[in-house]
């Protein structure tokens, strides 16, 4: 029969668990699900299926097991293996600290190192464009240079606007293509970029490679930067001094502390002929001079730090030549002796020079007589030693005017002959010097004796005074003597020969083809003389030169009809210079053309100012002097002051004397066609003063001829006067000129001109000359003296 079995866990609250068991079937069973491992009592009905109300009932102890790995072994090696885990875990926290720790130290020290060095380290993701910067320095913005920026292109290089300078761009673009292309293992290069301060400043920039992709394209790149502007600053300092010492005209060479040659520059090579291979590794000796010379050099130098000196040496083509020779010690950072430095140059030439200079010290190059230099030595000796003597110096009258219109060869020429006479005269102890220019000077040693003094002065004047014969033609000259005694005249040679120039001086405004014997008088003429002439410097400088107008009356109508320019000159400590005075001291000083050019621009001005108010209609006259009158700018300058002061040509006239035309007539005559050219009038002032030729007078383009007060004065005086005024008046009338007469101060010449049609006058009868402000007063009284006259007519 078939048993069934129903299961029931007392103590819980379950249903029975029925559960069919086949006799002999041992593998059915009842199932009992989430029950915890401990003990448990089952009470267990067994009944047959056929008689299911008679059960049989029993009770069955369980005791549930947990699962093997739920085991107390099992626990113990849960225990076991949780310990070591975070005994693990503890260790590799541990590690990972102190890795942390050694990670920061290392940064820290690589920081150190950075900062010690001066670098900054940069870390470039090619691929992001992405750079990493220490930026330690705190200096310098990272460059944003198109070396590392991309384009469109996979790793080309871009072109966006670099900081890097544009000279070392292209550089460090190559540069960087190199290295990734793999042809450098490392990438470094020196270039400029701004700072912060936006100014340039030279870095030095390696780095490498250190990622690369599948197709070898670089995806990381490291490495650092180098503020190096003071290295580069040092290097370019390095740089100029050894490109100085190659390219120095003085030759250099360098010796290390046994005296070995280590180095020579280009000047050495060429002066010595010697080329750096020959002298690299040699010794310093002197080949000239004994071995004791050498030696006794490298001593001083020891112990006295340099040494300098004139050495003879040999060429490498044998050929003797002189140096200037320095050679100074040259010692280390610990004050040691490093090397010595020789420096010299070639003086041959200077030598040869000198040595010629030498002989030509004591003589003239032109005349070969004894030079100024010598006479003062000489006379210094005589004077020292209290010898008598005499000093004569002379020079040639007028010899300004050969030079002028024959050339410096005739000059020359003239001067060499007058050498040769005067070694022809006097005693043989009496010896002849060429101060210079035309100016000689004989010494006439040991006496004072006046007859032989005056002889030899007698000699000079006629033996110069002899023709020269130059070149097929001869010409006449004379000279002017000035002679001094000692110790009478002077106590000094300086003192002696500015006494007997002054003497000189005098002869020649006495005439000239004379001497002349010092005398204080004649001091006191030559210092009043230079007084003048520093007076009219200042002058010029302060504008102490103002113009004066006397106006020239026109005889017929009695209308102003010019008038002219007069200089005056005053002095704050002199008060008024006559021009009787100052003038001749201007000319002979050749200040006379300053002077001129003041009055003609301070005419110019005032008479355009005076015709713009319609208070002048006439022509301002202005004198030319001779010295002005030979100046080759003459036409220029008077052009350049007319435009100046837009005065029209027509109202200027120009006034010159006889001397000045009759020096050198057709000179003057080219120059007169160029002024009577521009509109300008011309005036013959002085006639009959001087030496005129009725043959040039013809042919001098002149508008007027002037008078000259002295014959105006005769009108009155006598009949052999008023001829002579009449006859210059007729001549002026047939050569088509009109007249004007200056100084008329009665009415008596005031007639007599008038009878003879004489056009214009000018003289004290009138006006005497005035100031700019009060003729401007005349010319506006006189304006309305014609128009009252006029109106009343």
């Amino acid at each position: 029969s078939q048993l069934r079995y129903r299961y029931r866990l007392i103590g819980l609250e379950k249903d029975w668990i029925d559960a069919a068991i086949d006799t002999g079937n041992s593998n059915n069973r009842a199932t009992y699900t989430n029950l915890s491992p401990g003990d448990y009592v089952f009470e267990v009905q067994a009944y047959d299926l056929h008689q299911p109300n008679k059960p049989q009932t029993s009770r069955l102890n369980v005791s549930i097991l947990p699962p093997w790995w739920s085991s107390t072994a099992m626990l113990i090696v849960y225990a076991l293996l949780t310990l070591l885990f975070l005994t693990y875990v503890f260790q590799q926290y541990r590690n990972k600290q102190l890795y942390n720790s050694q990670i920061k130290e290392s940064e820290e020290r690589l920081k150190l190192s950075l900062w010690g060095s001066g670098d900054e380290m940069w870390d470039w993701n090619i691929v992001t464009d992405k750079i990493y910067r220490s930026n330690i320095w705190g200096i310098l913005e990272f460059p944003q240079d198109g070396t590392r920026n991309r384009s469109n292109e996979k790793n080309s290089l871009g072109q966006i606007q670099s900081n890097i300078h544009q000279h070392d761009l292209a550089r460090v673009k190559r540069t960087l293509e190199e290295h990734f292309a793999e042809r450098t293992e490392h990438f470094e290069a020196t270039y400029r970029v701004k700072n912060k301060h936006n100014r340039w400043v030279w870095i030095l920039d390696r780095g490498k490679v250190v990622e690369r992709d599948e197709g070898n394209t670089p995806t990381r790149m490291t490495g650092t930067l180098k503020d190096i502007s003071q290295i580069k600053k040092a290097e370019e300092r390095l740089k100029l001094f050894a490109r100085c010492i190659q390219n120095i005209s003085d030759a250099v060479v360098i010796y290390d502390r046994q005296f070995v040659a280590v180095d020579v520059n280009k000047a050495f090579q060429r002066i010595t002929g010697k080329e750096r291979s020959q002298m690299v590794g040699r010794s310093m000796i002197f080949s000239q001079y004994p071995t004791s010379f050498t030696q006794n050099i490298k001593k001083h130098l020891i112990t006295k730090g340099s040494w300098h000196g004139e050495i003879e040496s040999l060429r490498a083509n044998g050929s003797k030549y002189l140096t200037d020779l320095n050679i100074d010690i040259i010692h280390d950072e610990n004050n040691n002796i490093s090397h010595f430095v020789g420096v010299f140059s070639d003086i041959t030439k200077r030598k040869e020079t000198e040595a010629e200079l030498r002989k030509l010290a004591s003589s003239d190059t032109l005349t070969g007589l004894p030079n100024r230099s010598y006479f003062q030595a000489n006379q210094a000796r005589l004077v020292k030693n209290n010898i008598s003597h005499a000093l004569l110096v002379f020079d040639l009258d007028n010899f300004k005017k050969i030079n002028d219109s024959l050339g410096h060869q005739i000059g020359d020429a003239i001067l060499c002959q007058v050498a040769q006479r005067m070694l022809l005269l006097g005693r043989k102890q009496d010896t002849v010097y060429r101060l210079g220019g035309d100016e000689f000077s004989i010494i006439i040693e040991g006496t004072n004796d006046i007859h032989t003094i005056t002889s030899l002065a007698k000699d000079i004047l006629r033996t110069v005074a002899q023709p020269f014969k130059i070149k097929n033609q001869e010409i006449v000259l004379y000279s002017s003597i000035g002679i001094v005694l000692f110790p009478e005249d002077g106590i000094t040679g300086h003192e002696l020969l500015k006494n007997a120039d002054t003497a000189m001086y005098h002869a020649k405004d006495s005439g000239g083809n004379k001497y002349q014997f010092f005398s204080e008088s004649m001091n006191k003429q030559a210092v009043k003389r230079l007084q003048i002439e520093s007076l009219i410097r200042h002058g010029l400088k302060d504008d102490s030169f103002s113009v004066y107008y006397q106006p020239k009356i026109e005889i017929a109508t009695g209308k102003i009809a010019g008038m002219e320019a007069l200089v005056r000159f005053e002095t704050p400590s002199k008060g008024i210079i006559s021009p009787l005075v100052f003038i001749p001291v201007s000319e002979e000083t050749g200040q006379i053309i300053d002077i001129g050019e003041v009055v003609l621009r301070k005419a110019c001005f005032a008479t355009k100012k005076w015709v713009d108010a319609g208070l002048f209609d006439g022509r301002v006259a202005v004198n030319l002097s001779a010295v002005q009158f030979t100046q080759s700018n003459l036409v220029t300058q008077i052009s350049d002051i007319l435009k100046e002061s837009q005065l029209p040509a027509k109202h200027l006239e120009l006034e010159i004397t006889e001397g000045t035309v009759m020096d050198s007539p057709q000179t003057a005559i080219d120059t007169m066609l160029q002024i009577r050219a521009m509109g300008i009038h011309l005036s013959l002032d002085d006639f009959g003063t001087g030496y005129s030729s009725l043959a040039y007078l013809k042919k001098f383009p002149l508008n007027t001829l002037k008078i000259d007060k002295a014959f105006v004065d005769d009108i009155e005086e006598s009949e052999q006067g008023r001829n002579m005024v009449a006859t210059i008046v007729t001549i002026a009338h047939n050569l088509g000129m009109d007249v004007v007469a200056e100084g008329v101060e009665t009415n008596n010449q005031l007639s007599f001109l008038s009878g003879l049609r004489c056009e214009l006058l000018q003289g004290y009868l009138y006006s005497k000359p005035l100031a700019t402000e009060h003729f401007q007063k005349y010319l506006l009284a006189h304006k309305i003296t014609n128009k009252s006259t006029a109106f009343s007519s």
